[in-house]
């Protein structure tokens, strides 16, 4: 990918130096639990158990276990303090190579919500290290990337992309632009209210229909990964040879399936909710192919 030398972005948010173990001041009730399924998606069933009791073990023995459940207001909880970040030479390449790849997603979706008459809210990227705080809950590593609608911000803990590359064998930048991506459109259903929808419509269904709804969602955010790329590359020739490459093998490397079958031994597909490797890399070829937001329409798509 042909990163080196462009725009970086202004809405970085390096909590890295954060220290202490403030698991509190959630924003809200529910704490953890709401990151549930972003558990889920990057740790499968067992590997999701495996995490919550080593949160919760923490928290009995730090005295911090209601605020990681989310029962203590954010006034009752101690902020950590902030020290200067140290880093790699291969972490700072890291950081700066995810600034310029959100300033690319803020300069395509200003593009697309321009020509609709409409505009752009851009939102902030929080950097961290091995926990985080968020308005939707305690998040982790071990979670993987996940963007939080309540507060607009996608958090990123860079070591995830060592366990793309090893665990998950999906190496590359243009695997690790991927995952911003997706992230991103996560924040386009948010400013253009298809979240809001989908968790209403969710809140009146079974749990097998919200989780078919939740692919749905999911499958859609992949979509706009690709519509990124398209937009990307014709309006600033990003795409190098094997970058598409990477990014379909990310895709399938965190299918329903896959994960279900690496974490248990076999798979249940009424409990997808992120769509199978083979789902989430047909709608990122749509996004990519088409280039256009209307292709995305997963909602309305027949099959998936």
């Amino acid at each position: 990918m042909r990163w080196r030398g462009k725009r970086e972005s202004n809405n970085i948010e390096d909590r890295r130096g954060m220290s202490g173990p403030s698991m509190g001041s959630l924003g809200g009730g529910g704490g953890m639990l709401r990151l549930l399924p972003v558990a889920f998606k990057f740790l499968g069933f067992k590997g999701t158990v495996i995490a919550i009791i080593g949160v919760l073990a923490y928290g009995f023995f730090s005295g911090n276990l209601g605020s990681i459940l989310g029962f203590v207001a954010p006034s009752q909880t101690q902020q950590t303090a902030s020290t200067p970040v140290k880093q790699s030479v291969e972490e700072k390449e890291l950081a700066q190579f995810v600034s310029v790849v959100l300033a690319d997603t803020e300069d395509t979706w200003h593009e697309i919500f321009s020509k609709a008459g409409k505009s752009y809210q851009e939102p902030k990227l929080v950097l961290y290290r091995d926990s985080v705080k968020s308005a939707c809950g305690f998040g982790s590593a071990q979670m993987g990337p996940f963007y939080c609608p309540v507060d607009k911000k996608v958090y990123l803990d860079l070591s995830f992309y060592d366990d793309l590359k090893k665990r998950h064998k999906a190496p590359g930048d243009f695997a690790q632009a991927y995952v911003i991506a997706h992230e991103i459109g996560h924040h386009v259903q948010t400013l253009t209210g298809i979240s809001s929808k989908i968790h209403k419509a969710k809140q009146k269904l079974s749990e097998v229909k919200a989780n078919q709804l939740s692919v749905r969602q999911e499958l859609q955010a992949d979509c706009f990964a690709g519509l990124w790329a398209h937009n990307a590359n014709r309006s600033r020739q990003i795409i190098e040879s094997g970058d598409i490459e990477e990014a379909l093998t990310a895709a399938s490397a965190i299918g329903d399936d896959r994960l279900q079958k690496q974490s248990r031994g076999y798979v249940t597909p009424d409990s997808f909710t992120h769509g199978s490797s083979e789902q989430r890399v047909k709608w990122f070829r749509i996004g990519l192919e088409k280039g256009s937001y209307s292709a995305c329409d997963t909602f309305s798509a027949k099959t998936l």
